[in-house]
């Protein structure tokens, strides 16, 4: 019944079809704003030299608190306010100090560490527009001779406003123009050694804590590789004087979104991601068979540099695009709608 309810709701929704999707798509001009400028090395490189202490400026402590069920009331909802919440305030602050302490127990014993990889390639969009070619140097650009092929999806829910529909794929330049694709997977090791550490003396306490902190590491790993790649790897941004504050609300150029995330929601893509990467043989980080990365402390995101790239959500798809990118996947239908059936606007048979 809530199923039925479910499309019920869907059939009130208008789509556009995927061709009229298309025939409106995000249609940068990429002679008046230009591609960003080549990185200086194009492949991939492993990053193994980055401690915890180099992140721990850019940890985002607001999901912290989320993990534990803490939610301040306005004006008091955000770290560092929580702390001045009447109801919250001061638990959030005793569990805050209690994983500064242990923070500091983990740098010091280095129970945990970081690790990852990064991917930088020549980019262009695909003739159709849908999907993003890579390239492992120009001289293979030059000859057509692609190293990978990453799938986007585009938006159909029918929009109330002129907004385009957008696509990742909107945000590469097509082929003339020399445009270039990055991407990273890093993970933060050694919480698994410590939660079961904490398993055998049944400190529930501090084994969630430390997953709680691997996850902040690993975000903040992924925060400051982010703008290593901005300011320096691909150097677009080697201008850039924000402080951590600002890069956690996002006033940075660019955007890093994750495969499986509202903008991609297909977590297939990761695969090809890991081909690409080889993340692990390089990285030590594993896939699953549900895709999910190992250990799970781990985060994935491909790097779009053009400074018109935005955040965006897909949302629901019809059968026509869904078709489409099956073909482009080359991958059976019904495999296929069931990896994106969370995003269907039909009943799959």
């Amino acid at each position: 019944e809530m199923r039925e309810d479910y499309y019920a709701g869907l059939a009130d929704r208008y789509f556009l079809t995927f061709d009229q999707a298309k025939e409106q798509k995000f249609a940068i001009d990429f002679d008046a704003i230009p591609p960003a400028p080549a990185p200086t090395k194009l492949g991939v490189t492993v990053i193994d030299d980055v401690t915890l202490e180099d992140v721990v400026p850019y940890i985002d402590w607001n999901p912290f608190f989320q993990t534990w069920e803490l939610r301040g009331r306005y004006p008091n909802r955000g770290y560092p306010k929580i702390f001045d919440d009447e109801a919250v305030g001061g638990e959030a602050k005793k569990l805050f100090n209690d994983a500064i302490a242990l923070m500091k127990e983990i740098i010091a014993n280095k129970s945990m560490n970081l690790k990852g990889v990064v991917g930088l390639f020549a980019a262009n969009r695909t003739d159709e527009g849908e999907d993003v070619l890579l390239y492992a140097s120009e001289e293979d650009r030059e000859a057509g001779k692609p190293l990978d092929r990453f799938c986007m999806l585009r938006q159909q829910a029918e929009k109330e406003s002129d907004d385009p529909y957008l696509s990742q794929s909107d945000f590469v330049a097509p082929a003339g123009y020399k445009d270039h694709l990055g991407m990273f997977a890093v993970s933060c090791f050694g919480c698994d050694a410590l939660v079961d550490k904490y398993e055998s003396e049944q400190d529930d306490y501090n084994k969630i804590m430390s997953q709680a902190l691997a996850d902040r590491f690993v975000e903040a790993f992924a925060e400051y590789l982010h703008r290593v790649i901005r300011t320096d790897m691909w150097g677009y941004a080697k201008d850039e004087s924000l402080d951590e504050e600002d890069l956690l609300k996002i006033k940075y150029v660019g955007i890093r979104p994750a495969p499986g995330y509202p903008s991609q929601p297909d977590h297939t893509e990761k695969s090809n991601m890991w081909n690409v990467l080889k993340a692990e043989e390089l990285a030590g980080i594993h896939l699953s068979e549900s895709l999910s990365m190992m250990p799970a402390a781990s985060v994935s995101a491909l790097v779009f540099a053009h400074p018109e790239s935005c955040y965006f959500a897909v949302g629901q798809v019809g059968k026509d695009q869904v078709e489409s990118y099956a073909g482009r996947k080359e991958m059976d239908l019904p495999l296929c709608e069931r990896w994106l059936s969370p995003i269907l606007n039909y009943e799959r048979d």
